[in-house]
């Protein structure tokens, strides 16, 4: 039985760890093992960080319609639900884009709305 000599695989390793390393301060660009720390924590915060961003946004466009719509003497929640009822189905990032660039076409969703909703 033949032994495993490792540096060939350990050295690619090593290598490919360092160079996502790079720009990191001090011994973390420059030493394996704290540059691996590093490395892991950065991914694992990426990864949280696209879930973040998704909530975020979400986040913003119903501030925005909430804006909107009260600026228009409803208010958000009455407002889906009257869109619900009247069966259009628009995203919330489309609604805020609306309530943002196109001030006009929203209030008439949101007279859509209000018809459903019999106020």
């Amino acid at each position: 039985m033949a032994r495993v000599k490792r540096a060939v695989h350990s050295k690619k390793r090593h290598k490919k760890i360092l160079r996502l390393a790079k720009g990191f301060f001090g011994a973390k660009s420059k030493l394996f093992k704290a540059a691996n720390e590093a490395v892991m924590r950065s991914l694992r915060s990426a990864y949280v960080g696209r879930k973040l961003k998704k909530r975020d946004f979400r986040q913003l466009w119903i501030t925005r319609i909430n804006a909107a719509t009260r600026a228009n003497g409803l208010s958000y929640s009455k407002f889906m639900n009257g869109l619900k009822i009247a069966g259009v189905q628009m995203n919330r990032k489309m609604l805020a884009d609306l309530a943002v660039n196109d001030s006009a076409a929203f209030t008439e969703l949101v007279d859509l709305a209000k018809q459903q909703l019999g106020a």
